[in-house]
Parts: structure tokens; C-alpha cells; sequence
């Protein structure tokens, strides 16, 4: 985990999606507190601060709640992830199927493209 410097006045949404077209999950600890906050923000929903700094996340954590989505296109998981480094962000597991992503399991990030856009997913990790 280490810090990103972004440009200054940089909107928060903007930073993240900077780090996603490198490959990065970024978030934000604020320096009064302590706490990883994500989604971005511009002020800290714990203490309120705007002091948060960008960190780059390991991309490593486990799958917290996961649901099979069934739709016309077929079936999808969504699922919430909590990071090794103290977030939960909702995403997707893939490359299992979606009724079989189980609660626990460790993931790692993957940035795919979706629509011209990158997205983070993630990846079962072999162990």
C-alpha cells in the first residue's frame, strides 16, 4: 500500500478512475482518523475531515455477501468485497459461476473494460 499524489482540486471520482485505467484500486484513508474510506469522497464520513489521502489498495481481500442475479442476458453475481486494507466495495467475481461464489472466498483485482470504461472485478485466488 502507498500513497498517490493527485493533482490538486482533482475531483475524488476522477482520481479513482485515473487509478483504474493504470490497473490500480485506489482509496482514500483520512489522516485525522485513520479510517480507508471508499467510495470517493471529499470529506470523510467518520469524522468528517476533508485530510484524506490516496492510497493504492493490494486489490486482495474476501467475499463478504455475494447474490446470483438472473436477467435475459443470463446470470451474474453481485457481490461486496472487503479489502485487506479496511473497505468494502460491491463488485463482481468472475470466471466462477455465479451461483458458486461462496462467502469467505479470497478474491484479487482484476480491471477489465466494460463499455470503453475500466471496471474492477474480481478473481478467485489460487492458493
Amino acid at each position: 500500500m502507498s500513497e498517490v499524489r493527485s493533482p490538486a482540486g482533482a475531483a475524488p471520482e476522477a482520481v479513482f478512475r485515473d487509478g483504474l485505467a493504470a490497473g490500480e484500486l485506489r482509496f482514500q484513508r483520512c489522516r485525522a482518523c485513520s479510517a480507508a474510506v471508499f467510495q470517493p469522497r471529499v470529506l470523510c464520513p467518520g469524522c468528517g475531515s476533508d485530510d484524506l489521502a490516496w492510497q493504492r489498495s493490494s486489490g486482495r481481500g474476501a467475499v463478504y455477501s455475494t447474490t446470483a442475479v438472473r436477467g435475459r442476458e443470463g446470470v451474474h453475481n453481485v457481490a461486496l468485497i472487503d479489502l485487506d486494507e479496511g473497505f468494502r466495495m460491491m463488485s463482481r467475481v468472475e470466471g466462477v459461476d455465479a451461483d458458486r461464489v461462496l462467502i469467505g472466498t479470497r478474491v484479487g483485482l482484476a480491471v477489465v473494460e466494460q463499455d470503453g470504461e475500466p471496471v474492477a472485478v474480481f478473481r478467485e485466488e489460487i492458493s
